[in-house]
């Protein structure tokens, strides 16, 4: 199935050509086209070609309108204000191309790719091995995988990366109590839950903490251990790989319930670069990027200063000859550029990180690593607070377990669809409970800019009213259910029939998808989608209120009404999916 031309892109080309035709030298001109309150869309670009031609706006504005061909495309035209035009798109053109759009049989709504597309590396979802997950790890991963599946849906090669925190210091303490307490990992069924064994690691843990504070001997051992973790001793590396095996269990337990989908092969943690460490650190001694200071390996920058206004270095290696986490983000950036021939490289990383990153990115340009062609950026996010404004914490003043803040939002909604709830058994009830809970919590994050922080209040998530993945999901459920009421009337466009005007508020809307999804990827912007979708389901819930569907005065508005039902129905359906919520067909 061919893409389709919208029609805001349709009008643009006549413009243009109409510009053409009255000044020669406006040729490329933009025609600055906007939806407007006052026609279907509004030309504003006259006017700065006036002030550039140093003629009369609305004269040269009339003079466009004459090379302007009105039909089933443009209906009217009209000259406005100092020199906007005012145009009107045809009805039977508004249905026509919603008729293609229904056509396409791919999901794709017709929806074009992107003409330039490359290779995007995106660093998200970075859980911490032998450590629970919790609210700050939220906006990562629902932020990381829309953008994942935004970009993947314009046309952009995407790989993933979780960079999870599989090494470090606290691995020696942990392995060498395993060594000595050899069943503390043993399960004894051969099915084992993500949280039986995050609390397996998180008792294990807690014990070898313990000892490790109290035992100067077990102390002396453990850090033995990181010395041996190191340099690769096969046993320390076996009882490592047991943590993180543990881990995964737990990870994809808690990612499955946030209802995304993250493969084995995509989580590449610190210790994947490790053999790519001492190279980084030569690479960049010999290149003079990075000198030796006090013993340890650094990088200076001009406008990177300490209160005492002293340049504060990015250290790569340490004085004692550790690598820092600078060296394993330098040797991630030379794998992604040279290995994965990325031309993108995206951070979806906490704004609180944002020096270090700004560091980090300035090093490998110096390096020469990336450049024009390659260029990398952090996806800053901000904080997840709670009604009060302040950071999320529990009522102990403990960080919120990320699995029981899911929990109770499914909670929630399924009392919620309890309520609502017409012929569903208890399954259907929890299923529905889980796919509202968790779309509710993502679209919250998702509806927020991501460098703004914002309020996690449940209460608000899980409304029907207002902004919320519910509201949305109500919308299309709603659909569904108007569908199936039809009984044999299938939708049908009729592109001979006037439209109403809320009938032509949400044709020129549902048009707009592509356009959307191409700013939102972009701009790695979800939050431009979530609104799109919001003010979709808003000007289907006036449609509805406005517009009999079933009870239409003839046979043909009835399909035609059908038919805008569901193509708006495969709108939503189409951009909740690039937000990773679900749609349920019933509510």
């Amino acid at each position: 199935m061919a893409s389709v031309t919208s029609l805001s892109n349709s009008v643009q080309q006549h413009l243009a050509s109409a510009l053409t035709a009255t000044r020669p030298e406006a040729a490329g001109a933009d025609p600055l086209l906007r939806r407007s309150d006052r026609a279907d869309y509004q030309a504003n670009g006259i006017l700065a070609l006036a002030k550039k031609a140093k003629a009369n706006p609305r004269e040269l504005a009339a003079e466009v309108v004459s090379h302007i061909t009105t039909g089933d495309l443009i209906a009217d035209v009209e000259v406005s204000g100092p020199g906007f035009l005012n145009i009107t798109i045809g009805d039977r053109a508004i249905t026509r191309n919603l008729a293609a759009r229904y056509a396409d049989d791919t999901g794709r709504l017709g929806v074009p790719r992107s003409e330039q597309p490359g290779t995007t590396v995106i660093d998200y979802a970075q859980p911490n091995v032998a450590k629970e997950m919790h609210v700050g790890h939220l906006r990562s991963a629902v932020i990381g995988d829309s953008v994942r599946q935004i970009l993947e849906f314009a046309g952009e090669t995407v790989v993933r990366r979780h960079h999870i925190g599989d090494w470090g210091t606290q691995f020696g303490m942990l392995i060498q109590y395993l060594d000595e307490h050899p069943h503390e990992l043993d399960h004894k069924d051969a099915e084992v839950s993500g949280e039986e064994a995050m609390s397996n690691l998180d008792r294990l843990y807690k014990a070898a903490r313990k000892k490790f504070d109290s035992d100067e001997e077990f102390k002396t051992r453990a850090r033995r251990r990181v010395v041996d973790l190191q340099a690769g001793d096969p046993h320390t590396l076996a009882m490592w790989q047991k943590f993180v095996d543990e881990s995964k269990i737990y990870f994809f337990s808690v990612f499955e319930k946030l209802d995304m989908d993250v493969r084995d092969p995509d989580i590449v943690g610190e210790s994947g670069y490790n053999d790519m460490l001492a190279e980084t650190c030569r690479l960049l001694e010999e290149s003079g990027v990075a000198v030796r200071s006090e013993g340890a390996l650094c990088v200076f920058f001009e406008d990177v200063k300490g209160p005492d206004g002293n340049q504060v270095p990015l250290i790569v290696q340490k004085s004692d000859g550790g690598y820092g986490y600078a060296a394993t983000d330098l040797s991630a950036i030379r794998d992604r550029v040279f290995g994965l021939k990325a031309n993108t490289l995206l951070y979806v990383v906490d704004a609180r990180q944002s020096l270090h990153f700004k560091m980090v990115f300035e090093t490998a340009r110096r390096a020469g690593w990336l450049n024009e062609d390659v260029t990398a950026q952090q996806l800053a996010f901000g904080t997840v607070l709670g009604k009060d404004g302040k950071p999320f914490k529990t009522r102990e003043g403990e960080t919120v377990r990320l699995v029981d803040l899911l929990d109770e939002a499914i909670d929630r909604a399924s009392a919620v669809v309890r309520e609502k709830a017409q012929d569903l058994s208890e399954e259907e009830i929890a299923e529905r409970g889980a796919q509202v809970g968790i779309g509710a919590v993502k679209y919250a994050d998702l509806s927020t800019s991501a460098n703004r922080d914002y309020k996690f209040d449940l209460d608000q998530m899980v409304s029907l009213n207002g902004d919320t993945s519910v509201y949305l999901q109500y919308a299309y459920a709603r659909i569904q259910s108007i569908l199936r009421k039809a009984g044999d009337t299938r939708p049908a466009a009729r592109p001979e029939l006037a439209l109403a005007p809320a009938e032509r508020a949400l044709g020129l809307h549902v048009d707009a998808l592509g356009e959307t999804v191409a700013e939102a990827a972009r701009e790695y912007a979800p939050h431009k989608l979530t609104a799109y979708l919001y003010q979709l389901a808003s000007l289907y819930t006036s449609f509805y209120d406005k517009c009999p569907v079933l009870k239409a005065e003839t046979p043909e508005q009835v399909e035609n009404r059908l038919f805008l039902c569901d193509v708006t129905a495969r709108t939503l359906h189409r951009g909740m999916a690039l937000l990773g919520i679900r749609t349920p067909e019933r509510l």
